[in-house]
């Protein structure tokens, strides 16, 4: 049986939910499919920020500039992963995605570093998203490669790998972005 993708998205997104919250209810059709990416965004940006082994908090201090590429990564990440869903008649919330991202990653900062951060973020998305130059289109595709397989192995056990495995690999090419955006 073929499951739509908007599908796969919510049972991957109660799937990577109960990892936190073992008594969450895992009636997916009770979800909502953009609430379900944008938590998978928010949940694959800080496993790569955590396997990158970075220090958000350091960079709060040192090169506040760096959050902005997090949220940029997490963003590039949503953007992926909303993009099939188009096939289903399903428009993505950007707006809503970026604001609630930031919130979730940054949740103890003030208003005006949140949106410094977004602002930041989505200047480096466009940049990232817009430039022809053959790295950063060869970059996108590598993201968007390895969402598909995290999103395959996810939600296929047919597959010959592991979601987690994907992790390492989020966090190379995050601390790729990193290297790119670092002031230091």
């Amino acid at each position: 049986m073929e499951i739509s993708y908007s599908t796969r998205l919510k049972l991957l997104y109660g799937l990577c939910k109960a990892e936190t919250q073992p008594d969450l209810s895992l009636d997916i059709e009770s979800y909502d499919v953009l609430e379900a990416a944008t938590f998978i965004s928010c949940y694959l940006c800080f496993k790569a920020i955590q396997v990158s082994e970075r220090s958000p908090t350091d960079e709060l201090v040192e090169d506040f500039d760096l959050l902005g590429v997090y949220q940029a990564f997490a963003m590039l990440i949503y953007t992926y992963i909303v993009l099939p869903l188009a096939n289903e008649s399903i428009e993505p919330a950007f707006d809503y995605a970026s604001v609630t991202i930031v919130k979730s990653l940054f949740a103890q900062l003030s208003e005006d570093q949140l949106v410094e951060i977004i602002e930041s973020g989505d200047h480096k998305l466009r940049f990232v998203g817009n430039s022809e130059l053959e790295t950063w289109a060869n970059y996108r595709q590598d993201v968007e490669k390895v969402l598909l397989a995290f999103i395959v192995a996810g939600t296929d056990e047919n597959t010959p790998f592991e979601k987690e495995e994907m992790f390492p690999i989020l966090g190379s090419l995050l601390s790729v972005l990193c290297e790119s955006f670092s002031s230091n």
